[in-house]
């Protein structure tokens, strides 16, 4: 009966205790992002270890007893369940050293999303189709994690603009900065740069590198400077190039040769400015005729 009881005020202080420390002492306190989920998480697996402990002992079962046989338990477990393993004591690094926390946005290997949950085995992350996703615990500690919002939330964005060859290089600066410093969403500090990169195929290639205060103004920024931009072209007559080959056809002489559309257009072209196309093959000019 006193093990029966000591189980059931395990479970209800490791259900109750950390929710009400959370809403009691730690929502009036001033804490990092994360510090209260962990604070609680930690909390409960004290208060069901303890739980566990002091009930084997209410039923005889006392360490200086059992202490053989949880060690042989524990390497037995250890190579049969050794992911089990490595994914719990991996969850309790991640809640002590804070790689990650609850609300932070991250990328490993080829997922995106949001830190939901932490739990024994595995962390939940929320991906921005709304959908869970279920990582192991051992994998963020593993592998290379990338956290956009660990210490700090501005974020870096690029702009790739190839403006046409032949376009006013200062003009295309200054369309670049402008619809920079017009978007609210554009820190000032840093401030935005521009940089003249390379010469293209057909372009003459251009970024705009500016920095936004969140993660989620990544996006909307975006889009908002490459419309700000094309409209700023579009007003100043400059011209964003596209992809283009120029295709030259000689004969085995060397001699250039000409589409037969080509040879058309330039007809229609003498024949507008009153001067007569040459004869076509087999074709007789009066002109040149000696009779």
């Amino acid at each position: 009966m006193t093990a029966l009881i000591i189980g059931a005020v395990t479970f209800l202080l490791a259900s109750n205790l950390p929710g009400l420390l959370e809403v009691l002492v730690l929502s009036r306190m001033d804490l990092r992002q994360g510090t209260s989920y962990a604070t609680t998480t930690l909390l409960s697996y004290v208060i069901v270890a303890s739980g566990v402990i002091i009930t084997f002992g209410a039923l005889g079962l006392s360490w200086d007893k059992m202490q053989w046989l949880v060690a042989a338990l524990g390497v037995g477990l250890g190579f049969g369940l050794q992911e089990i393993f490595a994914n719990f004591i991996s969850g309790i690094i991640l809640l002590f050293e804070r790689p990650i926390r609850i609300g932070d946005v991250i990328t490993i290997n080829n997922l995106d999303g949001t830190v939901s949950r932490i739990r024994i085995r595995a962390t939940t992350l929320i991906d921005f189709d709304r959908k869970e996703i279920l990582v192991p615990n051992k994998v963020f500690v593993t592998e290379r994690l990338i956290n956009w919002s660990l210490s700090d939330t501005v974020t870096r964005i690029i702009i790739k603009v190839g403006f046409a060859y032949g376009s006013d290089l200062q003009k295309c600066r200054d369309i670049l900065m402008q619809a920079a410093r017009e978007n609210k969403r554009v820190l000032r500090d840093p401030e935005p740069v521009v940089f003249f990169l390379t010469f293209g195929a057909s372009t003459l290639d251009h970024e705009l590198r500016v920095h936004v205060n969140d993660i989620g103004d990544r996006l909307a920024a975006t889009d908002e400077l490459n419309r700000h931009i094309d409209a700023l072209c579009k007003e100043h007559d400059i011209e964003i190039a596209f992809s283009q080959l120029d295709i030259h056809i000689r004969n085995g002489d060397g001699d250039k040769l000409c589409i037969e559309g080509e040879k058309k257009e330039k007809s229609i072209q003498q024949d507008d400015k009153g001067q007569a196309p040459k004869a076509n093959d087999g074709e007789h000019n009066e002109s040149n005729d000696p009779r």
